[in-house]
């Protein structure tokens, strides 16, 4: 496997490369689903291991962007934030109009209307540029105990269960967090093992024979199993912010 890296951070991105491939998560080859179904997932897809990016404000930032908005609400904030606010790429990146995230300094000196026409609005823009102010300490929880990283990242306002699931799953490559209070996630798993669906307790009860892999089974699911079919329309995305 070969890496190559442009800018300020590519030794940094070259050392940690496997890393974000999923070559830390060393638990894979532990992985004994109890469900049937997960089991003949996992051995469908042996090779599939959890990422760990190391960066744990970039994750922050697209997690609290994607709370509680519709995916096109969410790729839309993100897509005008990178647009207005991140630097180019560096490297071909540059050549094909690619953006980095904004700095924890740059997030921090945005003015409230200009999320809101990034269509960010104030509780998550909040959100954000409390924990920028913080970055540095965020980072420091890469290094922790999953136990002590959701302590840590919840005790920001504004980061719930399912926020600080978000972040450890991209950033700390945790493949025991569940997203719990994600909209779909429940009724995914609980349609796709049992035939029906499930509140979150009853998920945590379903998985929890599979700790300390519960996350993984929760991709393996909702990546490669039906979930409940729709019966209604999409939700519509909100109209009241700027365009």
């Amino acid at each position: 496997m070969e890496f190559e890296a442009w800018g300020r951070g590519a030794e940094w991105v070259l050392q940690r490369g496997p890393d974000m491939l999923g070559a830390a998560d060393v638990t894979a080859e532990s992985f004994r689903p109890a469900h049937a179904s997960v089991l003949a997932l996992s051995v469908r897809h042996p090779n599939w291991r959890v990422p760990r990016t190391g960066h744990v404000m970039e994750a922050l930032l697209g997690a609290v962007i994607e709370q509680k908005v519709t995916g096109q609400e969410a790729w839309l904030g993100w897509r005008r934030l990178l647009t207005r606010f991140g630097p180019t790429a560096p490297g071909p990146g540059a050549e094909r109009g690619m953006r980095c995230p904004p700095s924890a300094q740059t997030l921090t000196s945005i003015p409230s209307w200009d999320w809101l026409r990034c269509h960010i609005d104030g509780a998550r823009s909040r959100t954000i540029v409390r924990a920028a102010r913080v970055a540095a300490s965020l980072e420091r929880t890469l290094e922790l105990a999953a136990p002590e990283v959701e302590a840590r990242l919840t005790s920001l306002p504004g980061i719930g269960a399912w926020t600080a699931a978000e972040i450890r799953q991209r950033a700390h490559g945790d493949c025991d967090a569940v997203s719990f209070g994600d909209y779909h996630v429940a009724h995914h798993v609980g349609w796709a093992l049992v035939g029906k669906e499930m509140s979150d307790s009853e998920l945590e009860e379903l998985l929890a024979p599979e700790r300390p892999h519960r996350y993984r089974v929760q991709h393996l699911v909702t990546s490669h199993l039906p979930g409940r079919p729709r019966r209604s329309p999409r939700m519509s995305p909100r109209r009241h912010l700027p365009r």
